[in-house]
């Protein structure tokens, strides 16, 4: 398994540690990570995101999203067809999944629509005022002394 130093990070950072424990469950995976639906993930600019998931044969009754401790869980579960199909060949998968995405701090869902086969979930990070840079002005000893004066 490989392992990621991040000892540098921490010397002159502060409070990215959680990063370690995202790195180690990100590397110490089970390596047949399932790879059904396949998926895009796309930075549509820079607070705006969207995963597409290919669900072709899904109808959009047969999801469930739920975000929780900053994991959006995608699944879906096609509901028994009563259908007397007989297939000679079936090449569409419309088996049960589950997909599993670490969202980052201040990162929400808005939206998600299916059309064409492709289940599109729409993101985006919306960081509050207070957290956002802001300027600081930087005063003179000399003006803090005279507006001290002018307000006594």
């Amino acid at each position: 398994m490989t392992r990621i130093d991040l000892t540098p990070l921490y010397r002159s950072s502060v409070g990215f540690d959680h990063f370690a424990s995202l790195f180690d469950s990100a590397l110490s995976t089970d390596k047949a990570v399932p790879n059904y639906p396949p998926y895009n993930i796309e930075a549509m600019d820079e607070h705006h995101y969207a995963i597409t998931l290919a669900v072709a044969g899904f109808s959009e009754d047969e999801f469930d999203l739920q975000v929780e401790n900053g994991i959006l869980t995608v699944s879906g579960k096609k509901q028994t067809d009563e259908d007397t199909r007989k297939y000679l060949y079936q090449g569409i998968a419309t088996r049960s999944f589950e997909r599993k995405f670490n969202l980052a701090e201040y990162v929400e869902v808005t939206d998600a629509t299916v059309a064409n086969g492709l289940l599109t979930i729409q993101l985006v990070r919306e960081i509050p005022a207070a957290l956002q840079p802001r300027k600081i002005t930087v005063n003179t000893t000399q003006e803090v002394i005279e507006d001290k004066k002018e307000a006594a």
